[in-house]
C-alpha cells in the first residue's frame, strides 16, 4: 500500500478521532486543516443564521484563511479528506484546502462524520465542484469502526 496522507477538518472532535483511527489502521500521515480563526461554540450554532458557520455556508464562495500547508503534499498518491458535514456538503474551509493544493494525478478518498446526513450531497458537490480531480469515493464513518473496515475503505 502506498503512503497515504490523512487530511482531516474536526470542529468538535469527532471526525479528528475517526481520522486518528483511520491513520493508524493504514499507517498514514496526519494532517489536520486548521482555519486562521478557531472555531467556537457561537460560531457553529447551525440554528442561528447569524454565526459564522451559516454565514460561511451561505456564501459558498467565501474561503477561510489556512493555518497552514501540507509541504510535502507531492510526496503522496492518495489522500483522504476527513471532514463534519454543513449544511449537506463540506464545509468551505475544506474548498479552502483542496484550492491551496495541488490534486492531479492523486487519488482522493472522502470521508464524512455526521449524525444523519450521508456522504452522498458532500461527494456529489465536490466532483461538481472539481471536475478535474480523482474522487475515488467517499464513505460516512462514525468511529466505531473496526481496523479492517478502515483498510478497506482506502484500497
Amino acid at each position: 500500500m502506498s503512503k497515504v496522507l490523512v487530511c482531516y477538518f474536526s470542529a468538535s472532535g469527532v471526525t479528528r478521532k475517526v481520522a486518528r483511527n483511520l491513520a493508524n489502521s493504514i499507517e498514514g500521515d496526519l494532517f489536520e486543516i486548521e482555519p486562521v480563526d478557531i472555531y467556537t461554540d457561537e460560531d457553529l450554532d447551525w440554528t442561528n443564521k447569524d454565526s459564522r458557520s451559516s454565514r460561511e455556508m451561505a456564501n459558498r464562495s467565501y474561503r477561510p484563511e489556512l493555518k497552514n500547508k501540507v509541504n510535502n503534499f507531492n510526496d503522496y498518491e492518495k489522500i483522504a479528506i476527513g471532514f463534519p458535514v454543513w449544511w449537506d456538503v463540506a464545509p468551505t474551509i475544506v474548498n479552502t484546502f483542496i484550492e491551496s493544493h495541488d490534486f492531479s494525478k492523486k487519488q482522493v478518498y472522502i470521508f464524512v462524520t455526521s449524525g444523519s446526513s450521508s456522504v452522498n450531497g458532500s461527494i456529489t458537490d465536490l466532483r461538481r465542484t472539481y471536475p478535474n480531480i480523482n474522487f475515488v469515493v467517499g464513505k460516512r464513518f462514525n468511529g466505531s469502526e473496526s481496523s479492517d473496515e478502515y483498510k478497506s475503505f482506502i484500497g
